[in-house]
């Protein structure tokens, strides 16, 4: 769970044990009262875990598959624009020569991780 969360089920578990009123807990979370109803319903109906987000834990829809990430980019960065550490290319310029020259379009961020 995330801090976020973890707050929102703090909050939560005051109002279920009649600590705060509804109206009161959503605006301890500043969130609207109708938002903080669909909270409180998911809370008393599955707990904590009702809160946590739905797709945590998925990878990204745009992320590229670990196989290509590990291997092909891997490999070409590695064999390719690595060396001494005055020498190597940095993410940001290796990732626009593996564009050019190679023809693999692999994101900044995919390189620096």
């Amino acid at each position: 769970m995330s801090e976020r969360e973890l707050r929102r089920a703090g909050v939560l578990k005051r109002g279920v044990a009649g600590e705060l009123k509804l109206v009161q807990a959503a605006e301890l979370l500043a969130i609207s009262y109708r938002q903080g109803k669909r909270l409180w319903r998911r809370y008393r109906e599955q707990g904590a875990a009702g809160l946590v987000h739905g797709s945590a834990g998925r990878s990204s829809n745009r992320a590229y598959p670990e196989r290509w990430r590990s291997r092909k980019a891997g490999r070409l960065v590695g064999r390719k624009y690595s060396g001494a550490p005055g020498e190597r290319l940095g993410p940001t310029l290796a990732s626009e020569h593996l564009a050019e020259e190679d023809g693999v379009e692999a994101p900044t961020e995919t390189l620096r991780r």
